[in-house]
């Protein structure tokens, strides 16, 4: 036996099931579905590009509704007037502030609420005024900075034109005196001392050549050491007595400090004298029988009285149970005929000289 269909109640049920859904789709997005709402009402006093019934309505970020309606002012053509859903717990204040956000790349308008403090009276319709541009999206705000500045551009054309007419005379000026710019800036420098440091010159002391023959030699080895000074002769530059600075020495430098230049003098003296039985370094490896051990006392031009040049040393040696086997002082001085730097090097050389032989033959006496 057939059972036939109930075809018509079957059509009906899901007609109904769809007409359902529809329902619940449009009630969702134009009610804002589950829950309690509160409807406002929000004028824009401008355009407001892209804005659409069921944009979201967001309250500090958080999204809270969805726009319902969209219709234009009738009172005034200019002005936008809209109807936003929210939930009713949604704080929504007479001082609201209310604008349009553009989100993602597509720029999706969206309307913004955010905070507010004034609580509207019971019973009260409340409208929302948006703040003025709030509807102008970032290239319409980009367009209208360009406008006004062009129109700054062009009501001030004039002077504009005179300010670069000035610029150029003035330019065209500073061209055509280059070098009396120059010169004066030159001035300036000198005039407070700036500019490139001036550069400093070096000289050396010479080592003494002509020592005579080695008529005896040493028969110890002999380590010299970096000599000792007091702090003021631990330097490069010239020193005078009285103390004091020589414009024409401003630029002198010796070669290296005092102590170590006179070190390496005398280490090139004895080597000159023999160099089969040259002292040592105390750098140098193994232990010298003797070291000489020399303090500088005084190494400088005297101004008092005869200009000379003084060079005065202290001399020891000593054995390796630091016993003082012999002791000395070594004093010269050279007179100075004219105080410049190559007159005052070569009297240096001279006195060293015989500083150095008076040195190396009392040396090889004693050790």
């Amino acid at each position: 036996m057939e059972t036939r269909a109930p075809y018509v109640l079957i059509g009906t049920f899901v007609l109904a099931a769809i007409l359902a859904v529809f329902g619940f789709v449009y009630w969702l997005n134009n009610t804002g579905g589950i829950g309690p709402r509160t409807n406002y009402h929000v004028q824009f006093q401008g355009p407001v590009p892209g804005l659409l019934v069921g944009a979201g309505v967001l309250f500090n970020g958080i999204r809270v509704g969805e726009v319902t309606q969209l219709g234009l002012a009738p009172d005034n053509p200019r002005f936008v007037n809209a109807t936003i859903s929210v939930a009713s717990a949604t704080p929504v204040r007479t001082d609201t502030k209310v604008g349009l956000d553009f989100q993602g790349l597509t720029g999706v308008p969206v309307v913004t609420l955010e905070g507010g403090m004034i609580v509207a009276k019971s019973g009260e319709p409340l409208t929302l005024i948006a703040e003025a541009g709030a509807g102008q999206s970032m290239t319409q705000a980009a367009r209208d900075a360009l406008r006004r500045v062009d129109s700054v551009l062009e009501d001030n054309s004039g002077p504009l034109k005179d300010t670069i007419a000035n610029f150029k005379t003035f330019s065209d000026g500073l061209a055509r005196n280059t070098g009396k710019v120059d010169g004066i800036l030159a001035g300036l420098e000198k005039m407070t001392g700036g500019g490139a440091p001036a550069q400093k010159v070096t000289y050396d002391l010479r080592t003494p050549q002509n020592l005579g023959p080695a008529g005896k030699t040493l028969s110890a080895s002999l380590a010299i050491p970096e000599p000792t000074a007091v702090a003021m002769l631990q330097t490069q530059r010239m020193l005078f007595a009285p103390s004091g600075d020589n414009p024409g020495f401003a630029e002198f430098l010796w070669a290296d400090s005092i102590p170590k230049l006179v070190q390496a003098r005398l280490i090139d003296s004895f080597e000159n004298y023999d160099i089969a039985h040259a002292p040592l370094r105390t750098s140098d490896l193994g232990q010298a029988d003797y070291q000489l051990l020399i303090d500088i006392r005084r190494f400088r031009i005297a101004t008092d009285g005869e200009t000379r040049v003084e060079i005065g040393l202290s001399a020891r040696i000593v054995d390796k149970n630091g016993k003082v086997v012999a002791s000395r002082l070594v004093e010269t001085s050279e007179k100075l005929d004219k105080i410049e730097p190559t007159v005052a090097v070569a009297a240096f050389d001279a006195a060293f000289a015989r500083i150095a032989k008076e040195l190396i033959g009392w040396t090889v006496q004693a050790v």
